[in-house]
């Protein structure tokens, strides 16, 4: 609190007002930035926990001991490695970049295993058949087998299809279909094997437990040892690089701030204080305009025997000086005795004179020409006095 109490009075309520804002925004993006972990988002990520959502798939994937890895890097980085050891999931990716069409049918003719599903997952793999289905509006669809392979025996399957298949090529096996249509199709492609579903729904969240839904995901992804799993994240949005995490929200977000914090800044120092320089020297009056002013002020305040008592001491406290005598007390009469003393050949004048300076400094009713009269001619013997001082010390020298 000693830093708060510091502040001066408007810095404490710009902070306060900063403060503020700031929340007021935080509260208002936590209200109205949509909740990508809903039950409305139908995207089949491993990072999202709603009904449409991945993570219980990947999470127990993982418990069973499968050595499964998020991919989040281009597509390319993992055909470079690709092998017959190498499995890739796509759950409903979505590209149309031919370079990661050609990195995945680089990864299956390396002899790697895929599971796509949906009708851009068909649409990306080699030989891929797939079109919109059109007359299929089921809630979902408990699909039959069709197939003589090991994956059409898994058992009950259920499905709400995104896509089908077209049937045509004699080494692409339809295992599941739903109502006539292909749900679930298996063919080798060079070295490789694929698998496509006609959407994610067994995998979901929401359907795993189902039936025998997460038997189909093992089936589909064929033995475990020996393979390493991928589950495909970049098909799912932005790839993920380097510089992915500077891009977004974020970015924007950052500069917003750090453009705030600048505005707050200039603010906060320049409101007050203003350009840091020197204050420019004050013009300094003459010394005929200062003892004008200070005459005009002892003539309003009717002072003028002030002015000759001043005159009278500074005379005084000088000669004695000169003389080699102590300044304490002394009257007019003892000042004339010394400087006569001491400087023989100063004016007739100087006794009266001085005891006329020292009956003025003590009168109220002096008028202003006779005290300026009076110390005319204080200077004048003070100037005598001074000259003779200077005769005696050059003869001693």
């Amino acid at each position: 609190m000693k830093f708060f109490s510091s502040l001066d009075a408007k810095d404490r309520r710009l902070l306060l007002w900063s403060v503020a804002i700031a929340i007021a925004l935080a509260a208002a993006a936590g209200f109205l930035v949509p909740n990508g972990n809903s039950d409305d988002n139908p995207m089949p990520s491993t990072y999202l926990s709603g009904q449409h959502g991945a993570r219980a798939a990947y999470e127990t994937l993982l418990r069973a001991g499968y050595p499964l890895e998020r991919w989040e890097q281009p597509l390319r980085d993992l055909a470079a490695q690709a092998g017959p050891g190498t499995v890739v999931i796509f759950a409903e990716p979505f590209t149309r970049e031919t370079e990661d069409i050609k990195a995945l049918k680089q990864v299956v003719e390396r002899g790697g295993r895929v599971l796509s599903t949906g009708y851009w997952g068909g649409s990306i793999l080699p030989g891929g058949e797939t079109t919109i289905t059109r007359n299929l509006d089921f809630a979902a669809c408990e699909l039959e087998p069709e197939g003589l392979d090991p994956l059409a025996g898994t058992g009950g399957v259920w499905m709400v299809p995104r896509a089908t298949w077209q049937v045509g090529n004699p080494n692409q096996r339809i295992q599941y279909s739903c109502a006539g249509q292909p749900a679930v199709v298996e063919y080798d492609y060079g070295k490789g094997h694929v698998v496509w579903w006609a959407s994610a729904t067994p995998l979901e969240n929401g359907s795993l437990s189902r039936a025998q839904d997460f038997d189909l995901l093992l089936n589909s992804l064929g033995p475990r040892d020996g393979h390493h799993f991928y589950w495909d994240e970049s098909l799912h949005g932005d790839v993920r690089s380097d510089w992915s995490y500077v891009k977004g929200p974020f970015l924007p977000l950052l500069l917003s701030g750090l453009a705030g914090l600048m505005i707050l800044i200039v603010f906060s120092f320049s409101r007050r204080s203003g350009p840091l320089r020197e204050l420019p020297p004050q013009a300094r009056a003459t010394p005929i305009e200062f003892l004008d002013a200070l005459g005009s002020l002892y003539r309003n305040a009717g002072a003028a025997s002030t002015v000759v008592a001043i005159a009278w001491e500074r005379f005084r406290r000088y000669s004695l000086r000169l003389c080699g005598l102590h300044q304490g007390a002394s009257s007019a009469a003892e000042v004339g005795i010394a400087i006569r003393r001491r400087f023989p050949t100063v004016a007739d004048s100087l006794e009266a004179d001085l005891a006329a300076c020292e009956d003025a400094s003590w009168s109220e009713t002096i008028e202003p020409r006779a005290a300026l009269k009076l110390i005319q001619t204080l200077h004048g013997h003070e100037q005598a006095i001074m000259q003779a001082s200077r005769a005696a010390a050059k003869m001693q020298s």
